[in-house]
């Protein structure tokens, strides 16, 4: 319970720091900051979300740029970590349409050369999101879920979101840049997300106990 507060101090420091950064008009330190306290689980969602580390790799580079450009335009009516999950998933959905195009439609990284370098020294820095504290067996369960179940255990479970933020995460509607999702229609998602969690679980249990997982 401790080491969990800790966290959630240290974290509430950095969205303060971020938000402090943007409202002097130096964008440019608050996607820094993000980056740096967001990457490795960011990497993680991204890795989760396309299957594969390479791609993940590809989405990130997607996914800083956008943040990149996105940040001033960014209202905070929501945390910015759950902001940048929501762009995650906007990129990772953009990415699994077209993974041959990878950032066409981006800046490009090279023109860049603070994001450019900062990207790289995330990426190599430590590789902690390409493993998971999650058993193998119940990995390769939830594996077998779509996109968006996964998405749903890896923000709940996992990351231990919010039902409000994990309804604006998972909202297909709106831009990400902008919490645009009023309270009534976000609370009828949390709502209606809570119910496919159970599902999933059910789903999982079942899955499990035809591995032999379970009794």
């Amino acid at each position: 319970m401790g080491e969990e507060t800790g966290v959630q101090d240290w974290r509430a420091a950095r969205e303060a720091q971020i938000r402090t950064a943007c409202d002097d008009g130096d964008h440019a330190r608050g996607v820094t900051l993000l980056l740096e306290t967001y990457a490795q689980e960011l990497l993680s969602f991204l890795a989760v979300r396309l299957g594969d580390s390479s791609h993940a790799d590809d989405a990130f580079s997607m996914l800083a740029e956008d943040l990149w450009v996105s940040l001033p335009k960014f209202q905070f009516r929501s945390s910015v970590r759950t902001w940048a999950y929501t762009v995650a998933r906007h990129v990772a959905a953009r990415y699994a349409r077209t993974p041959a195009r990878k950032r066409d439609k981006n800046l490009t990284l090279s023109k860049n050369a603070p994001l450019s370098q900062l990207v790289e020294q995330l990426r190599t820095r430590t590789e902690v999101y390409r493993r998971t504290d999650v058993k193998s067996e119940v990995r390769a369960l939830r594996e077998k879920l779509p996109a968006d179940d996964q998405t749903l255990l890896v923000l709940r479970v996992d990351r231990q979101m919010a039902w409000r933020d994990l309804a604006l995460v998972m909202s297909s509607s709106g831009d990400p840049t902008v919490a645009s999702i009023d309270d009534e229609a976000l609370e009828r998602e949390a709502a209606r997300l809570r119910k496919r969690f159970e599902r999933i679980k059910g789903e999982l249990k079942r899955l499990a106990k035809e591995a032999g997982l379970l009794p």
